[in-house]
């Protein structure tokens, strides 16, 4: 079939706010983490990282919670076309928390929210004909204004030869089975619900299931009776979910036991948190069914979707990329605790970062002494002062992607704040400046614990001036304080930018930054991005760039600095790195904002002349770099 989509999910939307403390009750966690969440929606997400064009339909709040969902669905290749939002009601919330491999204390605030909301209106036949398959959520069936909605999508995919798939996705306390508090209830018999999910299960060619959500859908608690009544009530494939035991797939008629059923290979891998497990696996499993695969290909393409899911916190943020799943068929399991094995989470923060940061044209006025010894400076002026650097960065952007601002916080903290949510890429800076051997701004602490109240948008920067010749003791204190700020900058979902400036302080030749690359990576530092400075031959570019995808691939790439150099001088060196994709663009700023803030800050320039001339500058070298990548593209 050519269709637009492979998959359309179809019900809850939530925002999950996840317990950061493991092995405590809720009532004692103290900070959360929030994620998307809701089964349809964690297995769009999970889909569209394995490479499936997915797409939701559900229901948000038009509120802060229900704009998250709806922005953090497009960052994962989400099509959004089937979110609406609703006026009246709020974005589902769920709280949750991780005791132990057995216990995950949750409570949903799902009181006549959003997406309980959806109803016929909101499922549109184009929409549904548009992909291969449709998912829907068993949840969903427990109300007559949802059950009507998913009928009209099921309705449709039939006439429009469209798979349809069930989860059937059982919480008894979202049927009204159990009470607010017990929402990590999995199963509590009921004949009501059983006799409402086998009135639709012939309508599915795939059925998917852990044993106790078959015992609700066959009204037996004996799980081969289970699963013989649904099979009288549907020839769909039936998938069982065993927990540690794997799945199975059953395409015809059920057997006495359940192991001489198609089966994939399990993981033995360490239980950290189950939930979201099963929708990480569905991810997997249509990864397979949709592109064909058989069954026993498909079950070890969700078993190791599931295998990840379980090992690391939360639900979406835990799901591979298809690169990570690949890389761990092929590589297997090295430790039980996936979580810490390092070489597969390099991979897995690499291939799931999200924006288009291909072209990179940074204005970098995060410089602080450069500032404090102009004639005239306050900090009070100072701040001002960034924040026409901020507004002469927008009205070069203007709303186009591609552009950035490095800015810091001691200095430009109103602009630094003003720039969220902007479109802007936002470096800030960490190190104290000028500091050799490399000390860290004192606001982020001892323990690099301040990164905890940054903004998820802005990416670690630090700037390290370093030489191979370093003697060895400044060596190894520069690389511990890189390395403590990575790590943290890592714990707390933060990219990490590493600037290397050996020429103030040694000789350089060709291949002195790609030696200090490699000194960096043997310690286990693995930036998103390097700032480097200009090199105005290709064999020094072609040193620093082998030394980088010897080691990470997955890189996001590098930028060009400027260390106040006219504008010619960095036309020049743009168009030699240039010709080298991994150098996605510049980060410039004395040559755009120095002359500048000299005359502003004394007086001999008004805001609006100020922002005029720095735009104008940026402008141009936005241009220059432009150009230098057209003809280099050309050749």
């Amino acid at each position: 079939m050519n269709r637009k989509l492979d998959v359309i999910t179809i019900g809850r939307s939530s925002v999950d706010l996840y317990g950061a403390q493991i092995g405590g009750r809720l009532e004692d966690m103290g900070s959360f983490r929030k994620y998307v969440g809701g089964s349809p929606t964690n297995i769009a997400c999970g889909a569209a990282r394995l490479g499936l064009k997915s797409a939701v339909i559900t229901r948000v709040g038009d509120e802060h919670m229900g704009r998250f969902i709806r922005e953090q669905l497009e960052r994962e290749g989400v099509v959004t076309d089937g979110v609406t939002t609703d006026p009246e009601r709020l974005t589902a919330l769920v709280i949750l928390g991780i005791r132990d491999e057995d216990q995950f204390p949750l409570i949903f605030y799902r009181e006549n929210c959003a997406d309980m909301a959806l109803s016929e209106a909101d499922i549109d036949e184009s929409f549904i004909r548009s992909a291969k398959a449709i998912v829907v959520t068993g949840t969903h069936l427990s109300n007559a204004r949802t059950e009507a909605a998913v009928m009209k999508a099921l309705k449709l995919a039939r006439e429009h030869d469209v798979k349809t798939a069930l989860d059937i996705d059982y919480r008894p306390n979202l049927w009204g089975v159990a009470g607010h508090g017990e929402g990590e209830s999995r199963f509590v018999e009921s004949r009501a619900v059983t006799e409402k999910l086998q009135s639709t299960l012939n309508l599915f060619d795939l059925i998917v299931g852990t044993e106790e959500e078959f015992h609700i859908a066959g009204g037996s608690t004996n799980t081969i009776d289970a699963l013989r009544a649904v099979r009288n009530a549907s020839d769909a494939v039936l998938v069982c979910k065993r927990g540690a035991e794997g799945a199975v797939a059953i395409t015809d008629w059920v057997p006495n036991n359940l192991d001489a059923a198609e089966k994939g290979p399990g993981f033995p891998i360490e239980v950290f948190n189950v939930l979201g497990a099963g929708d990480g696996f569905f991810a997997g499993l249509l990864k397979g069914w949709l592109d064909g695969e058989p069954w026993p290909k498909a079950l070890e393409y969700a078993n190791a979707c599931g295998a990840f899911a379980v090992s690391r916190h939360g639900c979406t943020p835990a799901y591979p990329s298809l690169e990570e799943l690949q890389f761990f068929l092929t590589r297997g399991v090295k430790r039980p605790d996936l979580r810490n094995d390092q070489e597969l989470e390099q991979i897995h923060w690499a291939t799931n970062r999200s924006g288009d940061w291909s072209t990179m044209r940074v204005f970098a006025f995060d410089h602080r002494v450069q500032l404090e010894q102009m004639e005239g400076f306050t900090p009070g002026k100072g701040g001002a002062f960034k924040e026409l650097c901020l507004k002469a960065a927008l009205q070069v952007q203007d709303g186009r992607p591609g552009y950035g601002i490095l800015c810091d916080n001691r200095i430009g903290r109103s602009a630094l704040h003003a720039a969220s949510g902007s479109g802007l890429w936002i470096g800030r800076p960490c190190e104290w400046p000028a500091s050799r051997p490399l000390t860290l701004e004192p606001e982020l602490g001892l323990d690099c614990g301040g990164l905890e109240e940054w903004a998820r948008e802005n990416v670690v920067k630090v700037l390290c001036f370093c030489h191979p010749s370093d003697p060895q003791d400044l060596r190894a204190k520069q690389e511990e304080t890189v390395k403590r700020l990575f790590e943290a900058s890592r714990r707390n979902g933060l990219e990490f930018l590493l600037e290397i400036i050996p020429s103030k302080v040694g000789p350089v030749d060709d291949d002195t930054n790609a030696i200090l690359i490699r000194q960096f990576y043997e310690i286990g530092v693995y930036p998103d991005w390097w700032k480097l400075e200009p090199m105005t031959n290709a064999s020094a570019w072609q040193m620093a760039i082998a030394a980088i995808e010897e080691n990470d691939p997955n890189t996001r790439g590098i930028v060009v600095l400027g260390l106040d150099a006219p504008e010619a001088e960095l036309a020049a060196s743009f168009r030699v790195a240039a010709a080298f994709d991994l150098v996605r663009g510049f980060a410039v700023g004395r040559t755009i904002f120095g002359d500048v803030a000299r005359r502003w800050m004394k007086g001999e320039l008004d805001d609006g002349r100020a922002i005029s001339e720095m735009a104008g500058r940026f402008e141009s070298l936005c241009r220059i770099w432009d150009e230098a990548r057209r003809t280099a593209q050309e050749k």
